[in-house]
Protein backbone atom coordinates (compact mmCIF):
# COMPACT_ATOMS: atom_id res chain seq x y z
CA UNK A 1 0.00 0.00 0.00
CA UNK A 2 1.36 3.57 -0.99
CA UNK A 3 2.39 6.13 1.80
CA UNK A 4 0.14 8.98 2.68
CA UNK A 5 2.08 11.98 1.85
CA UNK A 6 1.28 15.55 3.38
CA UNK A 7 2.62 18.56 0.89
CA UNK A 8 2.22 21.37 3.52
CA UNK A 9 3.96 24.06 5.67
CA UNK A 10 3.80 24.56 9.76
CA UNK A 11 1.68 27.69 9.97
CA UNK A 12 -0.76 26.54 7.50
CA UNK A 13 -4.55 26.77 9.42
CA UNK A 14 -6.20 23.32 6.54
CA UNK A 15 -2.55 22.12 7.11
CA UNK A 16 -3.20 21.89 10.49
CA UNK A 17 -6.67 20.23 10.15
CA UNK A 18 -5.27 17.64 7.65
CA UNK A 19 -2.98 17.01 10.41
CA UNK A 20 -5.36 16.73 13.33
CA UNK A 21 -7.67 14.61 10.92
CA UNK A 22 -4.26 12.26 10.46
CA UNK A 23 -3.66 12.38 13.87
CA UNK A 24 -7.13 11.66 15.00
CA UNK A 25 -7.08 8.14 12.47
CA UNK A 26 -4.03 7.53 14.30
CA UNK A 27 -2.27 7.20 10.63
CA UNK A 28 1.51 7.22 9.88
CA UNK A 29 2.62 9.69 6.80
CA UNK A 30 5.04 11.33 5.04
CA UNK A 31 5.62 15.15 5.52
CA UNK A 32 7.09 17.08 2.50
CA UNK A 33 7.52 20.89 3.51
CA UNK A 34 6.12 23.61 0.80
CA UNK A 35 6.56 27.16 0.60
CA UNK A 36 3.90 29.13 1.81
CA UNK A 37 4.18 31.27 -1.17
CA UNK A 38 4.38 31.02 -5.20
CA UNK A 39 6.21 29.46 -7.16
CA UNK A 40 5.93 25.97 -5.61
CA UNK A 41 7.15 24.28 -8.99
CA UNK A 42 7.43 20.57 -7.39
CA UNK A 43 3.74 20.86 -5.77
CA UNK A 44 2.09 22.25 -8.89
CA UNK A 45 3.93 19.20 -11.20
CA UNK A 46 1.39 17.17 -9.18
CA UNK A 47 -1.37 18.96 -9.37
CA UNK A 48 -1.46 20.79 -12.89
CA UNK A 49 -1.43 24.32 -10.84
CA UNK A 50 -3.65 24.38 -8.01
CA UNK A 51 -2.04 25.70 -5.06
CA UNK A 52 -3.66 25.73 -2.04
CA UNK A 53 -2.62 24.42 1.08
CA UNK A 54 -2.47 21.22 1.60
CA UNK A 55 -2.68 18.43 -0.81
CA UNK A 56 -2.17 14.31 0.29
CA UNK A 57 -0.10 12.64 -2.10
CA UNK A 58 -1.15 8.19 -2.33
CA UNK A 59 1.46 6.85 -4.74
CA UNK A 60 0.21 8.76 -8.08
CA UNK A 61 -3.39 9.80 -6.79
CA UNK A 62 -3.45 13.56 -5.74
CA UNK A 63 -6.13 14.99 -3.33
CA UNK A 64 -7.04 18.64 -3.16
CA UNK A 65 -8.86 20.58 -0.49
CA UNK A 66 -9.42 18.99 2.97
CA UNK A 67 -12.67 18.51 2.49
CA UNK A 68 -11.93 15.53 0.38
CA UNK A 69 -8.89 14.61 2.13
CA UNK A 70 -10.81 14.13 5.21
CA UNK A 71 -13.33 11.42 2.85
CA UNK A 72 -9.45 9.47 1.68
CA UNK A 73 -8.78 9.29 4.72
CA UNK A 74 -11.95 7.82 5.82
CA UNK A 75 -11.50 4.93 3.07
CA UNK A 76 -8.09 4.46 4.39
CA UNK A 77 -9.29 3.56 8.09
CA UNK A 78 -12.86 3.70 8.45
CA UNK A 79 -12.92 4.44 13.01
CA UNK A 80 -13.02 6.58 14.59
CA UNK A 81 -15.29 8.19 11.49
CA UNK A 82 -15.07 11.91 10.64
CA UNK A 83 -18.45 11.19 9.94
CA UNK A 84 -20.32 9.12 12.52
CA UNK A 85 -23.21 7.48 11.51
CA UNK A 86 -26.85 9.09 11.35
CA UNK A 87 -24.96 12.67 11.58
CA UNK A 88 -23.10 12.56 8.27
CA UNK A 89 -24.98 15.53 6.48
CA UNK A 90 -24.93 17.45 9.81
CA UNK A 91 -21.31 16.88 10.19
CA UNK A 92 -20.17 17.60 6.77
CA UNK A 93 -22.68 20.76 6.26
CA UNK A 94 -21.34 22.72 9.95
CA UNK A 95 -17.44 21.81 8.25
CA UNK A 96 -18.35 23.83 5.05
CA UNK A 97 -19.82 26.48 7.17
CA UNK A 98 -17.14 26.64 9.73
CA UNK A 99 -14.22 26.51 6.55
CA UNK A 100 -15.86 29.13 4.82
CA UNK A 101 -17.41 31.84 7.21
CA UNK A 102 -15.19 31.40 10.34
CA UNK A 103 -12.25 30.87 8.23
CA UNK A 104 -13.15 33.90 6.66
CA UNK A 105 -13.52 36.00 9.92
CA UNK A 106 -9.95 34.27 11.36
CA UNK A 107 -8.31 35.46 8.33
CA UNK A 108 -9.47 39.09 8.77
CA UNK A 109 -8.95 39.25 12.84
CA UNK A 110 -5.56 37.61 11.94
CA UNK A 111 -4.41 40.17 9.21
CA UNK A 112 -5.61 43.15 11.42
CA UNK A 113 -2.34 45.57 11.81
CA UNK A 114 -1.48 44.71 15.22
CA UNK A 115 -1.60 40.88 14.75
CA UNK A 116 0.35 41.33 12.01
CA UNK A 117 3.09 43.40 13.72
CA UNK A 118 3.41 40.32 16.15
CA UNK A 119 2.69 37.32 13.76
CA UNK A 120 5.35 39.00 11.17
CA UNK A 121 7.80 40.71 13.43
CA UNK A 122 11.03 38.72 13.46
CA UNK A 123 10.60 38.61 9.31
CA UNK A 124 12.25 41.19 6.79
CA UNK A 125 9.79 43.56 4.97
CA UNK A 126 10.55 41.86 2.03
CA UNK A 127 9.24 39.26 3.30
CA UNK A 128 5.98 40.20 4.91
CA UNK A 129 5.56 42.78 1.30
CA UNK A 130 6.10 39.21 -0.60
CA UNK A 131 3.71 37.67 1.44
CA UNK A 132 0.87 39.71 1.48
CA UNK A 133 1.20 40.16 -2.18
CA UNK A 134 1.16 36.42 -2.52
CA UNK A 135 -2.34 36.43 -0.70
CA UNK A 136 -3.72 39.24 -2.60
CA UNK A 137 -3.06 37.04 -5.47
CA UNK A 138 -4.81 33.91 -4.06
CA UNK A 139 -8.02 35.85 -3.07
CA UNK A 140 -8.72 36.94 -6.50
CA UNK A 141 -11.09 36.06 -8.92
CA UNK A 142 -13.02 33.62 -6.82
CA UNK A 143 -16.43 34.54 -4.93
CA UNK A 144 -14.70 34.84 -1.90
CA UNK A 145 -15.41 38.80 -0.82
CA UNK A 146 -12.81 40.52 1.93
CA UNK A 147 -14.29 40.94 5.36
CA UNK A 148 -13.43 43.94 6.42
CA UNK A 149 -12.07 43.49 10.32
CA UNK A 150 -14.04 45.78 11.71
CA UNK A 151 -16.93 43.25 10.39
CA UNK A 152 -15.32 40.40 11.37
CA UNK A 153 -14.95 41.75 15.16
CA UNK A 154 -18.15 43.00 15.04
CA UNK A 155 -19.90 39.47 14.30
CA UNK A 156 -17.02 37.47 16.22
CA UNK A 157 -19.04 37.59 19.60
CA UNK A 158 -21.64 35.43 17.63
CA UNK A 159 -20.11 32.89 16.32
CA UNK A 160 -18.32 32.19 19.43
CA UNK A 161 -21.17 32.95 22.02
CA UNK A 162 -23.18 30.29 19.80
CA UNK A 163 -20.00 27.89 20.09
CA UNK A 164 -20.20 28.28 23.54
CA UNK A 165 -23.96 27.80 24.38
CA UNK A 166 -23.52 24.34 22.34
CA UNK A 167 -20.76 23.05 24.21
CA UNK A 168 -21.97 23.92 27.54
CA UNK A 169 -24.98 21.51 26.53
CA UNK A 170 -24.00 19.13 24.54
CA UNK A 171 -23.99 15.76 26.64
CA UNK A 172 -20.61 14.65 24.75
CA UNK A 173 -16.85 16.01 24.82
CA UNK A 174 -17.17 17.30 20.78
CA UNK A 175 -19.15 19.55 19.04
CA UNK A 176 -22.30 17.04 18.34
CA UNK A 177 -21.20 14.74 21.42
CA UNK A 178 -18.70 12.43 19.55
CA UNK A 179 -15.37 13.84 17.69
CA UNK A 180 -16.77 14.31 13.86
CA UNK A 181 -15.06 16.34 11.00
CA UNK A 182 -17.12 19.71 12.19
CA UNK A 183 -14.30 19.46 15.51
CA UNK A 184 -11.82 19.47 13.05
CA UNK A 185 -12.49 22.05 10.59
CA UNK A 186 -13.65 24.57 13.50
CA UNK A 187 -10.55 23.95 15.69
CA UNK A 188 -8.10 24.95 12.30
CA UNK A 189 -9.75 28.51 12.35
CA UNK A 190 -9.09 28.75 16.44
CA UNK A 191 -5.69 27.53 16.04
CA UNK A 192 -4.86 30.28 13.50
CA UNK A 193 -6.14 32.62 15.87
CA UNK A 194 -4.21 31.21 19.54
CA UNK A 195 -0.66 32.02 17.25
CA UNK A 196 -0.36 35.49 18.69
CA UNK A 197 -1.38 37.04 22.11
CA UNK A 198 -3.42 39.70 19.95
CA UNK A 199 -5.52 37.19 18.51
CA UNK A 200 -5.74 34.13 21.16
CA UNK A 201 -7.95 36.27 23.95
CA UNK A 202 -10.59 35.63 21.02
CA UNK A 203 -11.11 31.82 21.77
CA UNK A 204 -9.16 32.28 25.58
CA UNK A 205 -12.39 34.44 26.42
CA UNK A 206 -15.33 31.10 26.20
CA UNK A 207 -14.04 28.01 28.70
CA UNK A 208 -16.24 26.00 27.04
CA UNK A 209 -15.14 26.61 23.41
CA UNK A 210 -11.02 26.96 24.74
CA UNK A 211 -11.62 23.67 26.68
CA UNK A 212 -13.19 21.88 23.72
CA UNK A 213 -10.51 22.76 21.49
CA UNK A 214 -7.73 21.79 23.63
CA UNK A 215 -9.59 18.40 23.81
CA UNK A 216 -9.70 18.70 19.86
CA UNK A 217 -5.70 19.56 19.71
CA UNK A 218 -5.16 16.61 21.70
CA UNK A 219 -5.60 14.04 18.80
CA UNK A 220 -2.29 15.25 17.31
CA UNK A 221 -0.56 14.83 14.26
CA UNK A 222 -0.06 10.98 14.25
CA UNK A 223 3.81 9.38 13.07
CA UNK A 224 5.10 11.20 10.27
CA UNK A 225 8.21 11.21 9.12
CA UNK A 226 10.30 13.83 6.47
CA UNK A 227 10.49 13.36 2.69
CA UNK A 228 11.40 15.66 -0.10
CA UNK A 229 9.75 17.30 -2.48
CA UNK A 230 11.70 15.41 -5.25
CA UNK A 231 11.13 11.87 -3.11
CA UNK A 232 7.48 12.48 -3.48
CA UNK A 233 7.62 13.57 -7.61
CA UNK A 234 9.23 10.08 -8.22
CA UNK A 235 6.56 8.14 -5.95
CA UNK A 236 4.47 9.49 -8.43
CA UNK A 237 6.28 9.05 -11.50
CA UNK A 238 7.34 5.18 -10.50
CA UNK A 239 3.51 4.61 -9.36
CA UNK A 240 0.08 3.14 -10.99
CA UNK A 241 -3.02 5.65 -10.11
CA UNK A 242 -5.72 3.57 -8.08
CA UNK A 243 -8.77 2.10 -9.95
CA UNK A 244 -11.34 4.23 -10.15
CA UNK A 245 -14.48 4.37 -7.48
CA UNK A 246 -16.92 1.97 -8.46
CA UNK A 247 -19.64 4.88 -8.41
CA UNK A 248 -21.83 5.46 -11.38
CA UNK A 249 -20.76 8.66 -13.60
CA UNK A 250 -23.14 11.77 -13.07
CA UNK A 251 -22.69 14.73 -14.49
CA UNK A 252 -26.39 17.08 -14.76
CA UNK A 253 -24.61 19.41 -17.19
CA UNK A 254 -23.89 16.68 -19.54
CA UNK A 255 -19.85 16.13 -19.47
CA UNK A 256 -18.86 12.82 -20.30
CA UNK A 257 -15.79 10.41 -19.23
CA UNK A 258 -12.76 11.08 -21.74
CA UNK A 259 -13.45 15.09 -21.92
CA UNK A 260 -10.89 17.11 -22.01
CA UNK A 261 -12.01 19.54 -18.54
CA UNK A 262 -10.77 22.40 -16.55
CA UNK A 263 -11.59 22.32 -12.87
CA UNK A 264 -10.73 25.35 -10.68
CA UNK A 265 -12.18 25.98 -6.68
CA UNK A 266 -15.00 28.91 -6.73
CA UNK A 267 -13.93 30.78 -3.70
CA UNK A 268 -10.54 31.80 -3.80
CA UNK A 269 -7.03 30.15 -5.24
CA UNK A 270 -9.17 29.51 -8.46
CA UNK A 271 -5.97 28.31 -10.17
CA UNK A 272 -7.61 25.81 -13.28
CA UNK A 273 -6.20 22.22 -13.25
CA UNK A 274 -6.71 20.88 -16.88
CA UNK A 275 -7.01 16.96 -17.96
CA UNK A 276 -8.59 14.28 -19.36
CA UNK A 277 -11.88 13.49 -17.48
CA UNK A 278 -11.88 10.25 -15.79
CA UNK A 279 -14.81 10.28 -13.01
CA UNK A 280 -17.85 12.30 -11.73
CA UNK A 281 -19.70 11.12 -8.83
CA UNK A 282 -21.56 12.77 -5.88
CA UNK A 283 -18.63 14.30 -3.96
CA UNK A 284 -15.53 13.68 -6.30
CA UNK A 285 -14.11 14.77 -9.72
CA UNK A 286 -10.99 12.47 -10.79
CA UNK A 287 -9.15 14.42 -14.39
CA UNK A 288 -6.21 12.51 -15.50
CA UNK A 289 -2.79 14.16 -16.66
CA UNK A 290 1.13 14.07 -17.48
CA UNK A 291 3.58 15.69 -16.02
CA UNK A 292 7.13 14.87 -17.53
CA UNK A 293 8.71 15.15 -13.73
CA UNK A 294 5.10 13.67 -11.71
CA UNK A 295 4.11 11.12 -14.43
CA UNK A 296 0.79 10.27 -14.97
CA UNK A 297 -1.29 11.51 -12.19
CA UNK A 298 -4.81 11.46 -11.21
CA UNK A 299 -5.73 14.95 -9.31
CA UNK A 300 -8.93 15.04 -7.57
CA UNK A 301 -11.04 17.52 -6.17
CA UNK A 302 -14.53 17.75 -4.62
CA UNK A 303 -17.37 18.46 -6.63
CA UNK A 304 -18.87 21.03 -3.84
CA UNK A 305 -16.85 24.56 -4.37
CA UNK A 306 -15.83 23.61 -7.30
CA UNK A 307 -16.53 24.63 -10.91
CA UNK A 308 -15.59 21.62 -13.89
CA UNK A 309 -16.13 23.11 -17.78
CA UNK A 310 -15.34 21.59 -21.13
CA UNK A 311 -12.01 22.39 -22.41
Amino acid sequence: MSELILHHYPTSPFAEKARLLLGFKGLSWRSVKISPVMPKPDLTALTGGYRKTPVLQIGADIYCDTALIARRLEQEKALPAFFPEGQEMIAASFAAWADSVVFQHAVSLVFQPESIAVRFGTLPPEAIKAFIADRTELFSGGSSTKLSTEQAKHQWPTIMSRLELQLQREQGDFLFGEPSIADFALAHCLWFLKATPVTAPLVDAYPAVAAWHARVLGFGHGAFSEMTSEEALEVARTSQPAALPDEQFVDPNGLKAGQQVVIAATDYGVDPVAGELLFAGSEELIVRREDERGGVVHVHFPRFGFRIEAQ
